[in-house]
């Protein structure tokens, strides 16, 4: 049971949350017996907040109109950036979507009529893009711990499941226990990472969050080391590109695409397009493997011509031999015509 200041905040955030709170539901929300939430009101009354009982079936409470919080700080923008951040918290993979919503509604009505109008005037709906079927958000208290560990720099130990854990697998079975020097906690592309030292390997790795089970007690301090290349923005993004440290991806190359140079740049990402001509341009493009740089130059649907390296002609002809063999299948299949149905007597069921 969390301590009593702690328990009366919590309390009062869900008051401020909605309007109607029936008295069970206050107790399982705040894992308490239905006693305490009486003690508790009344504790809140006494503090000064008028909360108001209601009977019925679903007998309850609610925090009665007009209610006084301490003034807000916050000046124009900085409610905008708070109202965006706290909208926007179901696409952090952080699962504090609840939370978020309820110190939005908060920290609301703290604000004076003028910001809290600016604030309703923003409706954001946050969508998150589709993820792998295997993805699984983040524990929030996971999250803490993580982040208790690296700001206290104590070595780390933790179970570290499997990317694919097999189909019906507990997802226990086959962890890998790592002991790391946590250094930063990361959020990339909705999900988080943990970019540590690790002591058995004795090399950088980022790890998953959501597959991370953090062990206790934590280990002894340690002295942070300096992530390659100084920042761990650059550091994350390079992991991710397969990159050597060098900031740039791994495969470079060269070609001229029968496309005008801004048709080219809307969809070249950090690629960079030097016009040729009207319908002509030279695009320097990055990939994390020949193969799919390749394919990222043919994604333009246009003409082009490799000017370098071999590495990318020798991918472009691969991808040929693929895709006219893949060709070659079809056309037979098509030639064939449909599979012919099953002879014999036809059964019916009496």
């Amino acid at each position: 049971m969390p301590k009593t200041s702690a328990r009366l905040l919590s309390l009062l955030s869900l008051l401020q949350a909605r309007r109607d709170w029936p008295g069970a539901l206050l107790a399982e929300r705040l894992d308490v017996s239905a006693r305490t939430v009486r003690r508790d009101v009344d504790r809140l009354r006494e503090l000064g907040y008028p909360i108001v009982a209601f009977k019925g079936p679903d007998g309850g409470y609610r925090l009665d109109a007009g209610t006084e919080l301490p003034p807000s700080l916050f000046d124009d923008e900085q409610a905008v950036a708070l109202a965006v951040a706290l909208r926007t918290a179901a696409t952090t993979g952080a699962g504090i979507e609840d939370a978020a919503a309820r110190a939005l509604n908060t920290v609301r009505q703290a604000m004076p009529a003028r910001l809290r109008h600016r604030v309703d005037t923003l409706p954001v709906t946050a969508v998150e893009a589709p993820a792998p079927r295997w993805r699984v958000p983040v524990d929030s208290g996971v999250l803490v711990a993580l982040g208790a560990a690296v700001h206290a720099r104590e070595a780390l130990r933790f179970d570290y499941a499997p990317a694919h854990p097999p189909t019906g697998a507990d997802g226990g079975a086959g962890d890998a226990v790592r002991r790391v020097e946590p250094h930063h906690l990361v959020t990339r592309a909705g999900r988080w990472y943990l970019v540590a030292w690790d002591l058995d390997r004795a090399d950088w790795r980022t790890f998953r969050a959501d597959r991370i089970t953090p062990r206790t007690p934590t280990g002894p301090r340690f002295t942070p080391r300096d992530v390659p290349g100084g920042e761990v923005a650059a550091f994350v993004a390079d992991r991710f590109r397969g990159a050597d440290g060098s900031g740039a991806w791994p495969c470079r190359g060269e070609v001229i695409v029968g496309l005008p140079a801004a048709a080219v740049a809307r969809h070249a990402g950090d690629g960079i397009v030097e016009e040729l001509g009207p319908d002509r341009c030279r695009l320097f493009l990055g990939s994390w493997s020949w193969p799919g740089l390749a394919a990222a130059v043919g994604r333009f649907d246009a003409d082009f011509e490799v000017v370098g390296p071999p590495e990318l002609v020798s991918a472009c002809a691969r991808l040929a031999r693929r895709y006219a063999d893949a060709l070659a299948a079809a056309t037979t299949t098509a030639a064939q015509g449909p599979p012919a149905a099953a002879s014999g007597p036809r059964r019916t069921r009496g």
